[in-house]
């Protein structure tokens, strides 16, 4: 599974998500690709520490949800998305990406952290599921708009 941490991985997403144009059009999902790219700061920002957006622990979320979130298997289209990660707001790409990158290579510049504070829903990730969550996240949407 890749990894937000590895150097090869986090040059393929830099690339993948600035080579997004306005012209990039979802091919499932109801976001356009500014509102996409704004979404994926979140789970990034979660991991930093840089906002919690409310949430609190789930046992059921942590049984029935969070190995899904580092394993091979790629996550179905459509999936329901948390309230405080969607926007109905214009975001302007470029602007965005410009975050997007730069919570990246914050995140890319702890990759040999050991202990990471625990995710505000689903607690505890090794650095490994962390980087590898990070990474299947951003992968799902860049494929979402063909990227």
């Amino acid at each position: 599974m890749k990894s937000i941490f590895s150097p090869d991985a986090k040059q393929e997403l830099e690339t993948r998500i600035n080579n997004l144009t306005d012209n990039n059009s979802a091919l499932w999902g109801k976001m356009n690709v500014g509102q996409m790219v704004w979404h994926c700061q979140g789970p990034l920002d979660i991991m930093l520490q840089n906002k919690t957006f409310g949430m609190t622990s789930s046992w059921i979320a942590k049984l029935f949800f969070k190995k899904s979130f580092y394993n091979d298997k790629p996550w179905r289209k459509n999936l329901p998305t948390a309230k405080f990660l969607k926007t109905t707001e214009t975001k302007h790409l470029k602007e965005e990406k410009a975050k997007l990158l730069a919570l990246i290579n914050q995140v890319h510049s702890q990759r040999n952290k050991t202990e990471w504070a625990p995710h505000p829903a689903f607690g505890y990730f090794t650095n490994e599921q962390w980087g590898q969550l990070q990474y299947k996240h951003l992968d799902h949407h860049l494929r979402q708009f063909g990227a």
